[in-house]
C-alpha cells in the first residue's frame, strides 16, 4: 500500500522545537524534491508542529516526453479536458494516507494534521484530504486543480467540513489561475463553503512569494491551536 513512498527517499522532516502535538504532510511539485519546501516550511515554522515534506518516486512523465523525474502520478497533459492518471492518482493517494497513519502511530490524533501541497503535490492533497476516512485538521491547496473532478460527488467526500486554504498567482503560466477558480467553484458544491478561503497574488507566477507563506503559517496555527 505505501510502495509509492518507500521506493523514494525517507521524507525530509522538520522536527518542532519542542515536544511535537500537530504535524504538516506538505507535498511538492512535479520534478521536485521535499527539500525546497521543507526549507520554506522551516521558514515559518511553529514551535509546536512537526513538518513532513517526502520525495515523490521517480517515474516517467508523458506530458515531458516520457523523461522520468519525481512525480506523484502520471500527466498526460495540462489542459482541463486531458486524460488523467486515475489508477496513479488513487495509489498515490493510498501512499499519504499511509504517512498519516504512521504520523497517528507516532502519537499526532489526524485531526491535528494539516496536509498540504503545491502544484501536482497541492492535486494530490486536496484529493486524499476529500476522499481519506481519516478526520483530517484542514488542507493546503497551492497553485493546484483538483483531479478526478468529475468523479467526485458529496456522496464519495468523507471530510465535507475541512478547511481549506486554496492559493494561486495571477501570473501563472503552468497551471493557470482559471483552473483554481474552477477548483474552488467545485469544492464550494462538495464541502461547507464557508470553510474554504481562496487567496490571489498579483504578479506572482507558478512559485510562492513572502504574502502567501504568512498566509500559510496563520492558517497553520488557526487549525492546529496550540494545546497543553
Amino acid at each position: 500500500m505505501c510502495g509509492n513512498i518507500m521506493s523514494a527517499p525517507l521524507p525530509v522532516i522538520v522536527p518542532a522545537a519542542c515536544r511535537a502535538t500537530a504535524a504538516v504532510i506538505f507535498l511538492h511539485g512535479l520534478g521536485d524534491t521535499g527539500h525546497g519546501w521543507a526549507e520554506a516550511m522551516a521558514g515559518i515554522r511553529t514551535p509546536y508542529v512537526k513538518y513532513i515534506c517526502p520525495h515523490a518516486p521517480i517515474m516517467p512523465v508523458t506530458l515531458n516526453m516520457n523523461m522520468a523525474m519525481p512525480s506523484w502520478f502520471d500527466i498526460a497533459g495540462l489542459s482541463p479536458d486531458a486524460e488523467e492518471d486515475e489508477t496513479g492518482i488513487k495509489r498515490a493517494s493510498e501512499s499519504i494516507r499511509a504517512l498519516i497513519d504512521q504520523e497517528v502511530k507516532n502519537g499526532i490524533p489526524s485531526h491535528r494534521i494539516v496536509l498540504g501541497g503545491f502544484s501536482q503535490g497541492g492535486a494530490l492533497s486536496l484529493y486524499t484530504a476529500l476522499t481519506s476516512p481519516q478526520k483530517l485538521a484542514g488542507v493546503l491547496a497551492l497553485s493546484c486543480w483538483l483531479p478526478l473532478r468529475n468523479s467526485l460527488s458529496k456522496s464519495v467526500i468523507s471530510n465535507k467540513d475541512i478547511s481549506v486554504l486554496q492559493c494561486h498567482g495571477e501570473e501563472d503560466p503552468l497551471v493557470p489561475l482559471v483552473f483554481g477558480c474552477l477548483t474552488v467553484e467545485k469544492l464550494k458544491v462538495l464541502l461547507n463553503p464557508s470553510n474554504i478561503t481562496f487567496k490571489t497574488y498579483s504578479r506572482m507566477p507558478h512559485s510562492a512569494c513572502p504574502e502567501e507563506m504568512m498566509d500559510i503559517k496563520q492558517f497553520i496555527e488557526k487549525q492546529l491551536p496550540k494545546i497543553n
